[in-house]
């Protein structure tokens, strides 16, 4: 049997007869597709979770105009089933269309170039309506809010917070600190300062900020009291397995409708292991969860968890974009070693070189070997084994491992979370 592990818009084969011991393959619960996920965006909208319609919310603020927050291109947002509906449910309720502005929510990326906001978002969406990108470093666009829960200063897109009716769009998913993705995140960081961004991920110290953990996490307890501050009045979320197939959707209150969406991804996403494997192999999810090594980290933080120390997590991920962040470049560019990034990070939070720590605190104990198409010295700066094909990176693990070591394949490690059975 051959599994095809996604490698930006391509796939790199694995061959699962080369292996002496039979490998586990994790892919997470696939309950059934919604067969018309539109239908279900409409159907959603209709019956919303703790808040009225959209047109109902719309009247009760008596807006006049809106503006949707909608995820970058690092983001596999399904934009072509969500955004029809809304867009056509809030001109229904009497907002025109030279009135709606959607807003790229970026956090600290780069902005959407226009060729990738008419892939992500449709042409004609961007055609008929006006986008922009948010940016975090335009002070000013940027208004202060507060002080959040856990001491943040609060900046945001001023444009977002002075709407008088936000709508936002997200997927969740399980996130390595945050908990989850989706519902409010699209607000913090989506639309937010850098530096009130900077403050809140410095949170992620915390033991209690760990993926599929939203008890007491300090990251995602300020996320929800800034969207509750920027008053967001609906959105519109999609579960996904970790194939990308949409499984649900949730609309109405940014807290209510994504606990419900949560719950559903939990279920999807967290899999049980009994014992922790010598080997991992996994791809990140392909383009756009590997168009870097800062997005495709995700996929290696979830596949490590299933790893005993010592050993081995093969990662397929393209990088076509390199590292991703400038941050984290100049931390990995400047690290002599592991320990180097682990003692900058103990004594000096910066954005960007969180992603360094990230990464330095799963190659302290395990190795990786990494299938992409950086080059070989970007790699090693990385602390990271190059291997330029499938048969290549399996004999680096037979020479560290021998032949008969335990494997574990995550084809889509993005949207799958181990959790070892104590």
């Amino acid at each position: 049997m051959t599994l095809q592990l996604k490698f930006g818009t391509d796939h790199v084969d694995l061959d699962l007869s080369a292996f002496n011991i039979s490998p586990t393959v994790l892919t997470g619960k696939h309950p059934p597709k919604l067969e018309d996920p539109v239908a279900g965006v409409i159907e959603a909208m209709a019956h919303p979770i703790g808040s009225g319609t959209i047109a109902e919310e719309i009247a009760r603020r008596r807006a006049q105009q809106a503006v949707i927050v909608v995820n970058d291109v690092t983001r596999p947002t399904p934009n072509h089933l969500m955004l029809p509906p809304i867009l056509a449910q809030v001109e229904a309720a009497g907002i025109p269309r030279a009135n709606i502005t959607l807003v790229v929510a970026t956090g600290i990326h780069r902005g959407d170039t226009a060729e990738e906001m008419a892939a992500t978002l449709g042409p004609d969406i961007v055609r008929d309506y006006r986008v922009v990108n948010h940016d975090c470093d335009d002070t000013d666009n940027l208004t202060y809010v507060g002080t959040l829960v856990h001491g943040t200063e609060f900046y945001v897109n001023k444009f977002v917070y002075e709407a008088q009716m936000v709508i936002t769009t997200g997927v969740i998913g399980p996130h390595y600190f945050a908990g989850f993705s989706g519902g409010r995140k699209s607000i913090f960081p989506g639309v937010s300062a850098r530096k009130s961004i900077e403050h809140n991920h410095s949170l992620m110290k915390s033991p209690l900020a760990a993926v599929a953990s939203l008890e007491s996490n300090p990251v995602s307890e300020e996320m929800v009291d800034a969207g509750r501050r920027v008053d967001v009045g609906f959105i519109v979320n999609v579960v996904v397995d970790a194939s990308g197939t949409v499984c649900a959707v949730v609309a109405g209150d940014m807290e209510q409708a994504w606990l419900r969406g949560v719950e559903m991804c939990r279920d999807i996403a967290v899999t049980p292991i009994e014992a922790l494997y010598d080997v991992a192999i996994a791809s990140s999810g392909g383009y756009p969860k590997d168009i870097n090594i800062y997005q495709a980290q995700k996929g290696l933080d979830n596949a490590q968890r299933a790893v005993r120390p010592g050993g081995t997590v093969v990662l397929v991920a393209d990088c076509s974009e390199g590292y991703g962040e400038s941050t984290f470049e100049d931390w990995m560019l400047h690290a002599s070693t592991v320990d180097d990034i682990l003692e900058r990070f103990a004594v000096e939070f910066k954005l960007g070189g969180h992603k360094a720590y990230s990464l330095a605190r799963v190659i302290k104990e395990k190795h990786v070997i990494l299938i992409s198409r950086l080059p070989d010295s970007t790699v090693r700066q990385l602390f990271m084994t190059p291997a330029h094909s499938m048969d290549e990176a399996l004999e680096l693990v037979r020479a560290r491992h021998g032949r008969d070591f335990s494997c574990v394949v995550l084809p889509s490690a993005g949207g799958v979370v181990p959790s070892l059975i104590y």
